[in-house]
């Protein structure tokens, strides 16, 4: 199944090496979803974690009180939902706040093969420093549909959105 990675550069830093630069999947988390305030202080969201622990609280004291267990109940599930949904963003977001940069978005099958083709892609480029950059402007196909053609999305793909 393909999942989206995310590549993040350290602030300060043009050409980041392979051990500088943090790569984290973008989807859910089942240990996030499982241990929601664990989780997020094994990866250091101090906050966050403190929040989940104080909602996690709450949601098992409503649980003891006669006619407000399924409140608690929903309070829990809907912590580790949202961990386990939301938990990858957090430290994205957690770390773009401390200066780190959000360098690339690469869907594959493995983390290793994103990892192949973001630095395959950062040494093609600093290979070919003075090399003209490719050209990449879309080009009207012969023979193909112009102008007002449907497209699968809400908007097409001519700039309105």
């Amino acid at each position: 199944m393909t999942s989206s990675y995310i590549f993040l550069t350290p602030p300060g830093g043009t050409s980041a090496t392979a051990d500088e630069t943090r790569t984290i999947r973008d989807g859910f988390t089942l240990l996030g979803f499982l241990f929601p305030w664990i989780w997020l202080l094994a990866h250091r969201l101090w906050l966050h974690a403190a929040a989940a622990f104080l909602l996690q609280g709450i949601g098992g004291a409503l649980m003891d009180e006669p006619g407000l267990g399924p409140a608690g109940a929903a309070i829990l599930l809907g912590v580790n939902m949202l961990v386990g949904l939301e938990g990858q963003n957090f430290r994205v977001r957690n770390l773009a706040a401390k200066g780190w940069n959000e360098d690339a978005l690469i869907a594959a099958d493995t983390i290793g093969t994103a990892e192949q083709v973001y630095f395959s892609d950062r040494a093609a480029i600093a290979a070919s420093d003075d090399a003209a950059a490719p050209d990449w402007q879309n080009k009207a196909r012969p023979n193909g549909p112009h102008g007002d053609a449907t497209s699968l999305g809400l908007f097409g793909f001519d700039g309105g959105r």
